[in-house]
């Protein structure tokens, strides 16, 4: 028996491994977005006169949330 045979395959990829990495990097994103605007609406409840300011915090959190999302979108598919 060679060392040839002896070798087994158990399992194959196929495609794009990216899209898996994306669907795993979307994940972390979604958390944080939802932490933000969570947040803002429990400073807004608790301080209805503060909303103005909070709310710029906010859109801030959220684009940077956003911001990570779009690396984990683009990482994966410049590396494969």
């Amino acid at each position: 028996m060679s060392a040839l045979e002896a070798t087994t395959q158990l399992a194959e990829l196929t495609g794009n491994i990216g899209t898996v990495g994306y669907g795993l990097a979307a994940i972390g994103p979604g958390i944080g977005v939802g932490i933000v605007w969570a947040s803002y609406i429990q400073s807004t409840a608790r301080q209805p006169e503060s909303a103005g300011l909070t709310r710029t915090y906010a859109f801030l959190g959220f684009a940077v949330s956003e911001a990570l999302a779009l690396l984990g979108f683009v990482v994966p598919f410049i590396i494969t």
